[in-house]
């Protein structure tokens, strides 16, 4: 198996799509790989092009369905998001957002991506919007006047109490927690609540809401260093100007992006339906009216993910930090903890038949994945993984032992 090396430059895949009658889009469940799944999307659709959309778990699933959809006919083409074991079209790079390559290839076909969902699933993928080569697509929304850059945390919601108890992207002591959120900040917020026609005033409670959850995220009783750095990635956030009214001086746009009040916010969503609803998650990337049902399950995820950080037991290795859930969803749960809680630079989060690896350094995780995979299968235990940018996924029958898990990872780090 191998799943290294260069993913399908845009002049090719291009070439392939121009040629389409039909095109598929499998795609790995993640926001990045959902928001590149949105830009390609929209390109097809203003050619008429007509296309399904396919969130599979695994590389192997994925290998599988690419491999299956090569064959159906002379001008159906095939597009897979992530990795892929075999040759295929492809938009997958450990070093590079799939999102910039989904925009590489569109602007190759004559669109224009949304900067918007383009900056969120680029924000997903763990990349600073505006940061490199991303920032021509901050530049354009700025110039469009559909972003500005003010005080606070991103959140996808207009209240910040709902945003902060159910963000996956700051682990501070009373995350998850709707009432400790209120508690924590209901000294800032008035009673009556912030919106739109309060302006003045809500700049100066953003800031102070900002301020709390830096000091709080940093000072935390179990905090690592890391922190401090993690947390910064969540401040003055860059929030959507057009959420709440159409406004004359924002131009018409090719698609509706749904009303997230920050970018940060968006990637929060579009991680969060990626791990529990993928369908909910692909509708709203391609455009569909889901903002609802997705916060919804947002809501859900970030409490999940916060209850299983806060009540998993953990223990320490030399170059990894592993964390034992009963339920919950384990890639986030590596990630938060990767971010605010480990003194590794590893983090494997353990549950029944599933694992999440983060990792806060760049190395390359897809030839790890698949070592481990192999030892896995030399000793019979059949194991599906996924690879993304500074993470990864295995999956394994839920009668193996952890020990069993945590010894194969520690073999490849």
């Amino acid at each position: 198996m191998s799943t290294e090396g260069r993913s399908t430059d845009a002049a090719t895949a291009t070439a392939d799509l121009e040629s389409a009658s039909f095109v598929r889009l499998v795609t790995r469940p993640a926001g990045d790989a959902f928001a590149a799944c949105g830009v390609v999307v929209d390109a097809l659709a203003e050619r008429g092009i007509p296309y399904q959309v396919s969130a599979v778990r695994t590389v192997g699933e994925r290998t599988t369905l690419a491999e299956e959809s090569q064959d159906r006919g002379p001008a159906d083409r095939t597009l897979v998001i992530g990795a892929v074991d075999g040759d295929a079209t492809r938009l997958d790079s450990a070093d590079r957002p799939a999102t910039l390559e989904a925009c590489d290839l569109v602007r190759e076909l004559g669109s224009t991506p949304s900067p918007i969902l383009a900056l969120a699933g680029i924000a997903a993928a763990g990349v600073d919007p505006g940061a490199g080569e991303t920032e021509w697509l901050l530049t354009e929304a700025l110039e469009q006047k559909l972003l500005e850059q003010r005080p606070g945390v991103a959140v996808p919601t207009a209240d910040p109490i709902d945003g902060l108890a159910h963000s996956t992207r700051v682990r501070v002591p009373w995350s998850g927690d709707l009432e400790a959120t209120r508690d924590a900040v209901s000294d800032l917020v008035p009673a009556e609540g912030i919106d739109a026609e309060t302006a003045a005033l809500e700049t100066e409670i953003h800031r102070k809401i900002g301020s709390l959850v830096a000091i709080d995220a940093v000072s935390a009783p179990n905090a690592v260093d890391s922190a401090s750095h993690a947390v910064t990635r969540v401040l003055r956030p860059y929030a959507r100007t057009d959420c709440s009214a159409d406004s004359p001086e924002t131009p018409r746009q090719t698609r509706t992006d749904p009303a997230f009040e920050t970018i940060g916010g968006y990637a929060d969503v579009l991680e969060a339906t990626a791990r529990v609803e993928p369908g909910t998650g692909i509708a709203l990337a391609i455009g569909h009216d889901a903002r609802e049902p997705a916060l919804d399950a947002w809501r859900d995820h970030g409490r999940a993910a916060h209850d299983a950080l806060e009540s998993g037991s953990t223990g320490r290795y030399d170059g990894a930090f592993v964390v034992d859930v009963d339920d919950g969803p384990v890639e986030t749960v590596a990630r938060l903890a990767v971010a605010y809680r480990s003194p590794e630079p590893v983090v494997l989060a353990i549950a029944d038949g599933e694992a999440g690896i983060a990792t806060r350094d760049d190395r390359a995780l897809g030839s790890t994945l698949e070592a481990i995979a192999r030892d896995l299968d030399d000793e019979e235990i059949g194991c599906g993984y996924d690879v993304g940018r500074r993470r990864g996924y295995l999956t394994y029958d839920s009668d193996v032992d952890d020990s069993t898990i945590i010894t194969a990872v520690r073999g490849q780090l």
